[in-house]
């Protein structure tokens, strides 16, 4: 295998140095596809392009989107990156990038795209953000002095990406997931949470201040077993049985078939 299904996407980054730093760390370690979303600075500032040296071809191929759900529409794996270490960001699968690095290996071995997200560098990503990626990557530094650079730390990542591909390689054996259809791209699983998120509230499983954290515990306990598109579906039809039951949905697939009263039993 390569590394070639392995994306870095950064958000919302401000300075071009970076920009530049980061192509030129990436093309050390042997990955080509930086993806940015909103950026402030372009890959053509000079400064970007002085600090990318022989790095200029992954600046030149660089992918501009507008948000973070198009940069990881066709992946399988993302994992976002943040000093966070509390929170609502601690109840999903966190880790070092040591810890977390096999499991991007294994994921792009069997085929999948891999995202690595990185926040802009004034604050990092928001928690909405770290939501939507199915773990959370944090790199243990000094507590007294904790912020890193955001090249520095897509160097760490990629650093511990290629050692893990390495391990792998010089085993001699070939890392692959259960044989199974691979995991839904990410696209296919947001629009069936956005479907389940409805459904529930419907239903009252979602109310008031704990909608949020009770909807992204549900999102951490399926996205841990890296849904298929088949199971994907069955998460739809969960969500229209739910709406149904509910009374804001007709019944799929049969349009003839009345409600039952409220109060009453269905035949």
């Amino acid at each position: 295998m390569t590394l070639s299904n392995c994306r870095v996407v950064l958000v919302r980054p401000h300075y071009a140095g970076n920009l530049g730093s980061v192509a030129r760390a990436m093309r050390n370690f042997g990955l080509a596809d930086l993806a940015l979303v909103a950026p402030y600075c372009s890959p053509n500032d000079l400064d970007a392009r002085r600090l990318a040296t022989h790095g200029l071809p992954v600046l030149d191929a660089a992918r501009t989107v507008p948000d973070l759900g198009e940069a990881l529409a066709d992946c399988t794996l993302a994992l976002a990156t943040s000093g966070l270490t509390a929170g609502i960001a601690k109840r999903g699968m966190t880790g070092t990038p040591a810890e977390l690095m096999p499991r991007a290996v294994e994921a792009a071995a069997a085929g999948g795209r891999v995202g690595l997200v990185f926040g802009p560098e004034p604050h990092g990503l928001a928690n909405d953000e770290i939501g939507r990626c199915h773990g959370l990557v944090h790199i243990p530094v000094d507590p007294e002095f904790s912020s890193l650079n955001l090249a520095q730390a897509v160097t760490i990542c990629c650093y511990e990406l290629r050692k893990a591909w390495s391990a792998a390689e010089n085993a001699g054996r070939a890392i692959q997931l259960p044989a199974q259809s691979p995991p839904a791209p990410h696209a296919e699983q947001e629009r069936a949470y956005e479907h389940l998120r409805e459904a529930l509230a419907a239903v009252g499983f979602l109310f008031g201040t704990r909608a949020d954290a009770l909807m992204h515990a549900v999102r951490q306990l399926v996205g841990r077993a890296g849904p298929t598109s088949q199971e994907v579906r069955l998460l739809h039809g969960l969500a229209r049985q739910l709406l149904y039951v509910a009374g804001k949905r007709d019944h799929p697939g049969e349009p003839g078939r009345e409600r039952p009263p409220a109060g009453g039993q269905g035949m």
